[in-house]
């Protein structure tokens, strides 16, 4: 007997889930930006693709990682403004404020170490000129893939 072959996910299941879960990222800061700020030890990783499209920032700061960058929300940050596609807030870089716009669409991870909560996401497509030296990456903390907490993508995508 012939097997009918199996069934194309027309309906894009996978960018559905991931955009679902951007919504946890978005929930997380919009907590974040309340004037009481982050409860508890909670602080945010955040890791985004700095060559995204509607990434904003300092040419300078954005030039120093042409790829990925981490940024880090715990104590010192001000005007977090949470939108539906993106978020803006101001971080000090050698001393010198500075403020990112980032679309959630261009978050590739996001962390809360101090409850061991890590997403991950796809990189986001990248423009068309991209950067040919590989810069180093930026530190970012180390995440055991079997703690729990961890939602992984994998889980969601066909085999």
């Amino acid at each position: 007997m012939a097997q009918d072959p199996p069934a194309q996910d027309q309906m894009h299941y996978d960018a559905m889930a991931q955009e679902a879960l951007r919504g946890v990222v978005k929930a997380a800061l919009k907590r974040a930006a309340a004037p009481e700020g982050l409860p508890g030890a909670h602080h945010f990783y955040i890791t985004f693709k700095t060559n995204a499209a509607g990434v904003s920032g300092p040419s300078d700061l954005l030039g120093k990682y042409p790829d990925e960058m981490t940024i880090v929300l715990q104590h010192q940050y001000w005007d977090l403004a949470p939108g539906e596609t993106f978020f803006s807030v101001t971080l000090k870089f050698g001393g010198q404020p500075k403020r990112l716009s980032v679309p959630y669409a261009a978050v590739t991870r996001f962390y809360d170490p101090s409850v061991q909560f890590l997403l991950q996401f796809e990189a986001p497509s990248a423009p068309a000129t991209l950067p040919t030296a590989e810069p180093e990456p930026p530190p970012a903390p180390a995440a055991d893939p079997n703690a729990p907490n961890v939602v992984s993508l994998d889980t969601f995508r066909k085999k």
